[in-house]
């Protein structure tokens, strides 16, 4: 039988089209996922804060840590953090850092804590900073680690440390998806400013709003990249989920303005979890702007949280750091 040019052309249309459809969602997830090995710079409406960061970042530089580090061995699961002490302190923060960040990002929380009178544990995630890994997890991976982390802590500060979590944007996800899985008692609270309900919700959304894409069939294409890659497929990432095993004090922090994890998923967030819970919802803070529109007001809403469940010494404290 022979077939006409037109009718070949017909027939192949769908196999270009799929395959179009499919070289996209590829790129899509290099540029999503893809390890990069620099801190991308902030976004236009946070350059104000720059040299209040950058204080916070020379804090940081000349503070006394130690290198903390998980399997050593392996190249392809090799894990740093840094470590903060603060002398005759047994308790401890865990700091979770942000999406292409790293441990020191997240100085200005690191000081913040340390001025309470907390040891601080500044992990580098997976593919972020010094720790290994091609492609970026979102919290998934992540949430693992940490409990690695969180017996290294038990081991070097004792069975007798109490221990918060705390993390922004992909971190304070890290969090929430940690809180579902069996934390050690030392565990005492959470902490989660800006995270997100889960990864698909969330790629959906960054899609329409940057690029004008439709969720499908991007998303569960890019998901099953995914599953080749990292062995999981995104649905599993779900931070509303992981709440709902949880019964620990949670205090959720979010902007209003956040254009880029919605408001809406705090609340999904917050209607999820099983333990004691605080929403505070900052008004006029876009993305993770919330401590830097005013960092007194933000520390007092943690001390407050963390009295309850906590109690600290200190209530006040001054935020310069010169």
């Amino acid at each position: 039988m022979k077939i006409s040019k037109r009718t070949a052309a017909e027939l192949a249309a769908p196999i270009v089209v799929a395959s179009s459809v499919f070289g996209a969602s590829l790129r899509l997830f290099d540029y999503a996922f893809k390890r990069v090995d620099y801190v991308p710079e902030t976004s236009a409406d946070k350059q104000k804060y720059a040299t209040a960061y950058y204080h916070y970042i020379d804090w940081y530089k000349q503070i006394d840590k130690t290198t903390w580090q998980l399997h050593p061995n392996e190249p392809a699961n090799h894990l740093v953090a840094h470590f903060i002490p603060a002398p005759a302190s047994k308790r401890v923060v865990i700091i979770s850092h942000g999406y292409k960040g790293n441990g020191s990002t997240m100085a200005n929380y690191a000081y913040m804590f340390h001025q309470l009178g907390f040891n601080v544990l500044l992990p580098d995630n997976r593919s972020h900073g010094y720790s290994a890994g091609e492609y970026i997890n979102f919290g998934w991976l992540d949430r693992l680690d940490y409990l690695d982390w969180l017996q290294l802590i038990i081991k070097e500060v004792g069975p007798d440390t109490e221990i918060v979590l705390f993390g922004a944007s992909m971190g304070g996800a890290t969090v929430e998806m940690m809180s579902g899985e069996k934390l050690p008692t030392q565990v005492k609270a959470l902490i989660a400013d800006s995270g997100y309900s889960s990864v698909e919700a969330e790629l959906a959304y960054l899609l329409k709003k940057q690029f004008h894409l439709p969720k499908y069939p991007f998303v569960p294409l890019v998901s099953l990249i995914n599953k080749h890659r990292l062995g999981y497929y995104l649905n599993a990432v779900q931070s509303t989920t992981q709440l709902q095993q949880n019964h620990l004090p949670i205090f959720f922090i979010h902007g209003d303005r956040d254009s880029f994890v919605p408001s809406e998923m705090a609340f999904s967030n917050y209607a999820a979890t099983q333990g004691p819970r605080e929403l505070w919802l900052v008004k006029g803070a876009t993305h993770v702007e919330s401590f830097w529109l005013d960092p007194q007001r933000y520390q007092r809403h943690i001390v407050g949280f963390l009295q309850q469940y906590l109690p600290l010494k200190t209530t006040q404290l001054n935020t310069k750091t010169d």
